[in-house]
């Protein structure tokens, strides 16, 4: 059951249905259905142009599957700390790693209301593990890890999970801050999984795009090149195959199209 913190009052009089918000139009992309009209329309606007969108949601997913089943099974990672949740999906990381491990940790984080009310419904665990909900900001890493102690031995490896996430936090210098800070709390052993968007792939319309996303009132995002993704894993070793397009990470029968997302898993060094 999850142990996840009240509803604070008036957190969903936050809930702003006229301007789109990533969370949900990400949710619309995979096809799912808690979403409002800015949402759909804003996805829409983009698909326009950047049909790939879709295809980058759906791969961004998979890569998420394929790297939880890789530490809960082939390192023994048993804890995940997940920041930006965004909507409960199917294969959740909390459901991916608990199919191998069910006495897997995990704590999601987001500040998005609606993923709010969605994660105290849906973000349930197996009897043998644990599932935490907080509601924080990536921006605050000292609140997340302080709430996180709660489920999390930070004395035992942790999986950071980053996913489509530090794009929004614009600044470059407050961005590697975050990520930083985040790594050097968990101990050796433990492994930092991130996904970020980038122009490698369709950079004309990945700007486009991005211009649109920016100029509708929603929180900004960036884009970084992959040199600039590279320097989040410092203190790190990026495990094969290394910074790469999300649907090329390590394969296992999924559509390998290049997309504009890149990603990539790395060990803390002892």
């Amino acid at each position: 059951m999850v142990e996840s913190s009240p509803l604070a009052d008036g957190r969903i009089a936050k809930l702003d249905t006229n301007v789109s918000h990533s969370a949900r139009l990400w949710n619309h992309l995979l096809g799912g259905k808690d979403n409002f009209a800015v949402d759909r329309e804003a996805a829409e606007q983009v698909l326009a142009f950047l049909p790939e969108l879709v295809q980058s949601a759906r791969f961004n997913r998979q890569f998420l599957g394929r790297a939880v089943r890789h530490l809960a099974g082939e390192v023994g990672i048993r804890q995940f700390l997940d920041i930006g949740t965004g909507l409960p999906s199917a294969d959740n990381t909390h459901e991916v790693a608990q199919a191998l491990a069910p006495e897997s940790r995990i704590v999601y984080v987001d500040n998005d209301p609606l993923v709010l009310v969605h994660a105290r419904a849906l973000l349930t665990s197996r009897p043998e593990g644990a599932t935490d909900y907080l509601d924080a900001d990536i921006r605050d890493p000292e609140k997340i890890l302080a709430a996180a102690r709660g489920t999390l031995d930070f004395d035992q490896p942790i999986a950071i999970m980053l996913l489509g996430i530090l794009n929004f936090v614009v600044d470059d210098d407050e961005a590697y801050r975050i990520v930083r800070r985040l790594g050097e709390a968990v101990p050796p052993g433990s492994h930092l999984v991130i996904s970020h968007p980038t122009r490698e792939v369709n950079a004309e319309a990945v700007d486009r795009a991005v211009h649109l996303w920016n100029e509708g009132g929603s929180a900004p995002m960036a884009v970084r090149a992959p040199a600039e993704i590279a320097r989040f894993f410092e203190g790190f070793t990026l495990l094969e195959p290394g910074l790469v397009t999300c649907s090329q990470w390590r394969p296992d029968g999924n559509d390998t199209t290049p997309c504009s997302e890149y990603a990539a898993v790395a060990v803390k060094d002892v």
